[in-house]
Protein backbone atom coordinates (compact mmCIF):
# COMPACT_ATOMS: atom_id res chain seq x y z
CA UNK A 1 0.00 0.00 0.00
CA UNK A 2 0.80 3.59 -0.60
CA UNK A 3 2.37 5.90 2.39
CA UNK A 4 -0.30 8.45 2.87
CA UNK A 5 0.26 12.07 1.68
CA UNK A 6 1.47 13.91 5.11
CA UNK A 7 -0.55 17.54 4.03
CA UNK A 8 -1.84 20.07 5.94
CA UNK A 9 -5.34 18.12 6.12
CA UNK A 10 -3.72 14.75 7.16
CA UNK A 11 -2.17 16.73 10.52
CA UNK A 12 -5.38 18.11 11.28
CA UNK A 13 -6.78 14.87 11.20
CA UNK A 14 -4.27 13.31 13.12
CA UNK A 15 -4.58 16.43 15.94
CA UNK A 16 -8.34 15.54 15.84
CA UNK A 17 -7.33 11.83 16.21
CA UNK A 18 -5.16 12.53 19.14
CA UNK A 19 -8.17 14.82 20.88
CA UNK A 20 -10.45 11.61 20.60
CA UNK A 21 -8.19 8.75 21.54
CA UNK A 22 -7.50 11.21 24.83
CA UNK A 23 -10.86 10.77 25.52
CA UNK A 24 -11.54 7.40 25.18
CA UNK A 25 -8.53 5.81 27.13
CA UNK A 26 -9.45 8.20 29.82
CA UNK A 27 -12.87 6.71 29.69
CA UNK A 28 -12.41 3.47 28.71
CA UNK A 29 -9.56 3.14 30.94
CA UNK A 30 -7.64 1.17 28.38
CA UNK A 31 -4.15 2.76 28.49
CA UNK A 32 -2.51 -0.27 28.63
CA UNK A 33 -4.18 -2.36 26.12
CA UNK A 34 -3.52 0.43 23.97
CA UNK A 35 0.31 0.83 24.93
CA UNK A 36 0.51 -3.03 24.40
CA UNK A 37 -1.19 -2.60 21.04
CA UNK A 38 1.40 -0.52 19.65
CA UNK A 39 4.63 -1.97 20.70
CA UNK A 40 3.06 -5.39 19.07
CA UNK A 41 2.51 -3.68 15.75
CA UNK A 42 6.07 -2.27 16.29
CA UNK A 43 7.84 -4.91 17.90
CA UNK A 44 7.57 -7.52 15.04
CA UNK A 45 10.15 -5.61 12.74
CA UNK A 46 13.27 -7.20 11.14
CA UNK A 47 16.05 -4.61 10.63
CA UNK A 48 17.84 -6.82 8.40
CA UNK A 49 14.92 -8.37 6.47
CA UNK A 50 12.83 -5.24 5.98
CA UNK A 51 10.03 -6.86 6.99
CA UNK A 52 7.36 -6.42 10.36
CA UNK A 53 7.34 -3.14 11.95
CA UNK A 54 4.69 -0.42 12.72
CA UNK A 55 2.55 -0.96 9.80
CA UNK A 56 -0.57 -1.62 10.84
CA UNK A 57 -0.30 -5.30 10.05
CA UNK A 58 -1.72 -6.39 13.67
CA UNK A 59 -5.27 -5.58 12.33
CA UNK A 60 -5.00 -8.65 10.27
CA UNK A 61 -6.76 -11.92 11.82
CA UNK A 62 -4.10 -14.27 10.98
CA UNK A 63 -1.55 -11.76 13.08
CA UNK A 64 -4.14 -10.87 16.16
CA UNK A 65 -4.63 -14.83 16.32
CA UNK A 66 -0.87 -15.00 17.61
CA UNK A 67 -0.99 -15.79 21.27
CA UNK A 68 1.16 -13.24 21.71
CA UNK A 69 -1.50 -10.90 20.71
CA UNK A 70 -4.03 -12.34 22.95
CA UNK A 71 -6.92 -9.36 24.20
CA UNK A 72 -5.62 -6.96 21.90
CA UNK A 73 -8.81 -7.13 18.87
CA UNK A 74 -10.34 -5.20 21.88
CA UNK A 75 -7.71 -2.22 21.61
CA UNK A 76 -7.87 -2.88 17.43
CA UNK A 77 -11.84 -2.63 17.98
CA UNK A 78 -11.17 0.70 20.28
CA UNK A 79 -9.08 2.11 17.16
CA UNK A 80 -11.95 1.69 14.57
CA UNK A 81 -14.11 3.69 16.27
CA UNK A 82 -11.16 6.71 15.97
CA UNK A 83 -10.73 5.39 12.44
CA UNK A 84 -14.20 5.88 11.29
CA UNK A 85 -14.59 9.21 12.13
CA UNK A 86 -10.56 9.65 10.23
CA UNK A 87 -10.73 7.67 7.53
CA UNK A 88 -8.13 9.10 5.80
CA UNK A 89 -5.47 8.44 8.88
CA UNK A 90 -3.41 5.02 7.84
CA UNK A 91 -3.79 1.76 10.69
CA UNK A 92 -0.23 2.29 11.02
CA UNK A 93 -0.23 5.73 12.52
CA UNK A 94 -3.10 5.49 14.56
CA UNK A 95 -2.19 2.40 16.60
CA UNK A 96 1.46 4.13 16.90
CA UNK A 97 -0.48 7.40 17.72
CA UNK A 98 -2.76 5.53 20.45
CA UNK A 99 0.92 4.52 22.42
CA UNK A 100 2.02 7.72 22.51
CA UNK A 101 -1.15 8.99 23.50
CA UNK A 102 -1.63 6.11 26.01
CA UNK A 103 1.57 7.31 28.04
CA UNK A 104 1.07 10.70 27.74
CA UNK A 105 -2.61 10.42 29.75
CA UNK A 106 -1.03 8.05 32.58
CA UNK A 107 1.18 10.71 33.23
CA UNK A 108 4.01 9.75 31.21
CA UNK A 109 6.79 11.62 28.96
CA UNK A 110 5.92 13.10 25.67
CA UNK A 111 6.83 11.35 23.11
CA UNK A 112 7.13 12.55 19.72
CA UNK A 113 4.98 11.49 17.17
CA UNK A 114 5.62 11.86 13.17
CA UNK A 115 3.45 10.61 11.13
CA UNK A 116 3.42 8.68 7.56
CA UNK A 117 3.70 5.33 7.80
CA UNK A 118 1.85 2.78 5.35
CA UNK A 119 -0.19 -0.28 6.07
CA UNK A 120 0.37 -3.49 5.15
CA UNK A 121 -1.84 -6.54 4.61
CA UNK A 122 1.25 -8.79 5.40
CA UNK A 123 1.44 -10.52 8.72
CA UNK A 124 4.77 -11.62 9.73
CA UNK A 125 5.04 -15.37 11.20
CA UNK A 126 4.51 -15.78 15.10
CA UNK A 127 7.73 -15.96 17.13
CA UNK A 128 8.76 -12.03 16.67
CA UNK A 129 7.95 -10.23 20.02
CA UNK A 130 9.68 -11.79 23.45
CA UNK A 131 8.55 -14.56 25.30
CA UNK A 132 8.08 -13.78 29.21
CA UNK A 133 9.56 -16.91 30.19
CA UNK A 134 13.14 -16.52 29.10
CA UNK A 135 16.09 -14.37 29.64
CA UNK A 136 18.95 -11.76 28.75
CA UNK A 137 20.07 -13.91 25.63
CA UNK A 138 16.64 -14.04 24.57
CA UNK A 139 15.47 -10.39 25.22
CA UNK A 140 18.41 -9.08 23.39
CA UNK A 141 17.96 -11.53 20.21
CA UNK A 142 14.57 -10.18 19.86
CA UNK A 143 15.62 -6.05 20.49
CA UNK A 144 19.01 -6.36 18.65
CA UNK A 145 16.96 -7.80 15.21
CA UNK A 146 14.89 -4.77 15.30
CA UNK A 147 17.85 -2.37 15.56
CA UNK A 148 17.77 -1.85 19.25
CA UNK A 149 20.17 -1.08 22.34
CA UNK A 150 20.70 -2.61 25.59
CA UNK A 151 19.24 1.00 26.76
CA UNK A 152 16.02 0.66 24.96
CA UNK A 153 15.76 -2.86 26.17
CA UNK A 154 15.47 -1.27 29.92
CA UNK A 155 14.01 1.47 29.12
CA UNK A 156 10.73 0.12 27.02
CA UNK A 157 10.79 -2.51 29.42
CA UNK A 158 9.64 -0.04 31.67
CA UNK A 159 6.13 0.14 29.92
CA UNK A 160 5.22 -2.79 32.49
CA UNK A 161 4.68 0.54 34.81
CA UNK A 162 1.05 0.15 33.22
CA UNK A 163 -0.95 -2.61 33.03
CA UNK A 164 -1.23 -6.32 34.51
CA UNK A 165 -0.77 -9.74 33.15
CA UNK A 166 -3.57 -11.89 32.71
CA UNK A 167 -3.58 -15.66 33.07
CA UNK A 168 -5.80 -16.28 30.10
CA UNK A 169 -3.71 -14.11 27.91
CA UNK A 170 -0.04 -14.89 29.05
CA UNK A 171 -0.48 -17.76 31.41
CA UNK A 172 0.23 -15.01 34.25
CA UNK A 173 -1.31 -12.97 36.50
CA UNK A 174 -0.74 -9.01 38.48
CA UNK A 175 0.22 -5.98 37.79
CA UNK A 176 4.09 -4.65 38.15
CA UNK A 177 3.25 -2.12 40.15
CA UNK A 178 1.00 -0.51 42.74
CA UNK A 179 -0.79 1.74 40.70
CA UNK A 180 -1.28 0.52 36.76
CA UNK A 181 -2.96 3.32 35.24
CA UNK A 182 0.09 5.30 36.27
CA UNK A 183 2.83 5.80 34.30
CA UNK A 184 5.95 6.79 36.45
CA UNK A 185 8.98 4.80 37.59
CA UNK A 186 7.85 2.62 40.17
CA UNK A 187 8.11 -0.74 37.65
CA UNK A 188 11.87 0.06 38.71
CA UNK A 189 11.68 0.81 42.04
CA UNK A 190 9.67 -2.50 42.39
CA UNK A 191 12.23 -4.40 40.93
CA UNK A 192 15.10 -3.14 43.15
CA UNK A 193 12.74 -4.26 46.28
CA UNK A 194 12.77 -7.94 44.80
CA UNK A 195 9.62 -9.81 45.98
CA UNK A 196 6.51 -7.67 46.84
CA UNK A 197 3.09 -9.21 47.59
CA UNK A 198 0.66 -8.99 45.37
CA UNK A 199 3.21 -7.84 42.53
CA UNK A 200 4.30 -9.78 39.25
CA UNK A 201 8.00 -9.90 38.30
CA UNK A 202 8.54 -11.89 34.95
CA UNK A 203 11.36 -13.89 33.86
CA UNK A 204 11.93 -11.22 31.80
CA UNK A 205 11.72 -8.67 34.29
CA UNK A 206 14.20 -10.07 36.75
CA UNK A 207 16.87 -10.90 33.92
CA UNK A 208 17.27 -6.86 33.60
CA UNK A 209 18.60 -7.33 37.23
CA UNK A 210 20.30 -10.24 36.58
CA UNK A 211 22.33 -8.87 33.58
CA UNK A 212 25.63 -6.71 34.64
CA UNK A 213 24.69 -4.55 31.44
CA UNK A 214 21.04 -4.18 31.93
CA UNK A 215 21.08 -3.41 35.74
CA UNK A 216 22.91 0.07 35.56
CA UNK A 217 19.51 1.35 33.87
CA UNK A 218 17.38 -0.15 36.21
CA UNK A 219 19.01 0.79 39.10
CA UNK A 220 19.38 4.75 37.22
CA UNK A 221 15.90 4.67 36.41
CA UNK A 222 14.21 3.57 40.06
CA UNK A 223 16.48 6.42 41.75
CA UNK A 224 15.81 9.10 38.81
CA UNK A 225 12.53 9.51 37.27
CA UNK A 226 13.60 12.63 34.89
CA UNK A 227 16.04 10.57 33.31
CA UNK A 228 13.71 7.55 32.53
CA UNK A 229 11.46 9.58 31.18
CA UNK A 230 13.95 11.12 29.07
CA UNK A 231 15.08 7.80 27.89
CA UNK A 232 12.20 6.02 27.64
CA UNK A 233 10.62 8.84 25.50
CA UNK A 234 13.98 8.55 22.99
CA UNK A 235 13.17 4.93 22.91
CA UNK A 236 9.25 4.87 22.52
CA UNK A 237 9.91 7.27 18.78
CA UNK A 238 12.72 4.34 17.83
CA UNK A 239 10.01 1.67 18.38
CA UNK A 240 7.01 3.76 16.96
CA UNK A 241 9.51 4.47 13.79
CA UNK A 242 11.16 1.24 13.15
CA UNK A 243 11.30 0.41 9.22
CA UNK A 244 9.65 4.11 8.76
CA UNK A 245 11.87 7.20 7.55
CA UNK A 246 9.12 10.15 7.48
CA UNK A 247 8.75 11.79 3.89
CA UNK A 248 9.98 15.32 2.66
CA UNK A 249 6.75 15.96 2.54
CA UNK A 250 5.69 15.52 5.81
CA UNK A 251 9.03 17.42 7.20
CA UNK A 252 7.51 20.15 5.03
CA UNK A 253 4.54 20.30 6.17
CA UNK A 254 5.95 20.62 9.73
CA UNK A 255 8.56 23.15 8.99
CA UNK A 256 5.86 25.18 7.33
CA UNK A 257 3.29 24.96 9.78
CA UNK A 258 6.29 26.06 12.36
CA UNK A 259 7.15 28.83 10.48
CA UNK A 260 3.31 30.47 9.88
CA UNK A 261 3.01 29.80 14.17
CA UNK A 262 6.55 31.50 14.32
CA UNK A 263 4.98 34.15 12.21
CA UNK A 264 1.76 34.34 14.06
CA UNK A 265 3.68 34.86 17.33
CA UNK A 266 5.63 37.69 16.40
CA UNK A 267 2.71 39.04 14.58
CA UNK A 268 0.35 38.92 18.22
CA UNK A 269 3.71 40.36 20.19
CA UNK A 270 4.14 43.17 17.59
CA UNK A 271 0.47 43.96 18.30
CA UNK A 272 0.39 44.05 21.84
CA UNK A 273 4.09 45.72 22.19
CA UNK A 274 1.78 48.40 19.67
CA UNK A 275 -1.04 48.89 22.33
CA UNK A 276 1.36 49.33 25.27
CA UNK A 277 3.21 51.87 23.69
CA UNK A 278 0.05 53.54 22.16
CA UNK A 279 -1.18 53.67 26.13
CA UNK A 280 1.96 54.49 27.06
CA UNK A 281 1.73 57.73 24.56
CA UNK A 282 -2.02 58.56 25.71
CA UNK A 283 -1.09 58.59 29.29
CA UNK A 284 1.95 61.23 28.93
CA UNK A 285 -0.03 63.12 26.23
CA UNK A 286 -3.06 63.77 29.21
CA UNK A 287 -0.47 64.79 31.70
CA UNK A 288 1.02 67.50 29.87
Amino acid sequence: MAFPVVDAEYLKDIDKARRHLRALISSRNCAPLMLRLAWHDAGTYDAKLKTGGPNGSIRNEEEYSHGSNSGLKKAIDFCEEVKSKHPRITYADLYQLAGVVAVEVTGGPTVAFVPGRKDSKISPKEGRLPDAKQGAPHLRDIFYRMGLSDKDIVALSGGHTLGRAHPERSGFDGPWTVEPLKFDNSYFVELLKGNSEGLLKLPTDKALLDDPKFRPYVELYAKDEDAFFRDYAESHKKLSELGFTPSSSSSKVNVNDGILLAQSAVGVAVAAAVVVLSYFYEVRKRKK
